[in-house]
């Protein structure tokens, strides 16, 4: 029944991703075009509903921010590959996270920046969740042995050590440099590893 349950959660995240991916690449479309965005627009050329658009995306300038990062993330498999257990697709998964952020760093500050807009406006914008199907992924269908409550405690501390906002702390608030930050990442990433799967 856990099993079943696992599954179940996965295959809804991967439809969620899936539809956010539609959605995106409606945008990019359009706007290569040379057409104005917006969420109904998009909603049409990707074939889904206005509503479930507007669940991804309810403010448009975000909606364009995302779509104009036009940043490709490698699979799942391509990032974990040669990685033997939980703990080594974990630590891939952060490292790619952290990298990918680094590499794409002025697009992914305006697309934070353009969320924060919205967020402030009381629209409440959806984030995608990559890295978090991928820690799930990661962990494996038994959940690397843990809880539930383990395994989502574990997601969460790993989701909130990489990606954009880590970078964003670590460069600008603790004045670390490019080196000293993935360096930080991945220290932290091993202790929550860790702590929730042993050494």
């Amino acid at each position: 029944m856990r099993q079943v349950s696992h599954e179940v959660e996965m295959g809804r995240q991967g439809q969620k991703s899936r539809t956010r991916d539609a959605i995106l690449a409606a945008a990019r479309e359009l706007a290569a075009a040379g057409q104005a965005l917006s969420v109904p627009a998009v909603a049409e050329a990707a074939g889904v509903s206005r509503a479930t658009a507007y669940r991804y995306f309810s403010d448009p300038s975000v909606l364009a921010a995302e779509a104009g990062l036009d940043v490709a993330v490698a699979p799942y498999e391509q990032i974990v590959a040669g990685a033997e257990g939980p703990r080594a697709r974990l630590m891939a998964v952060s490292l790619y996270m952290f990298d990918l952020a680094a590499g794409h760093e002025a697009a992914f500050r305006h697309f934070l920046a353009r969320w924060l807009d919205a967020w402030a406006a009381g629209s409440g914008p959806t984030r995608g969740a990559r890295r978090v199907e991928m820690f799930k992924r990661a962990l494996g269908e038994d959940r690397a042995g843990l809880s539930a409550a383990d395994a989502a405690a574990l997601v969460r501390g790993l989701t909130a050590t990489t990606g954009t906002e880590a970078l964003i702390g670590l460069l600008d608030v603790a004045e670390a440099d490019r080196a000293a930050a993935r360096a930080t990442v991945e220290e932290i990433t091993g202790l929550l590893i860790a702590r929730y799967l042993g050494t």
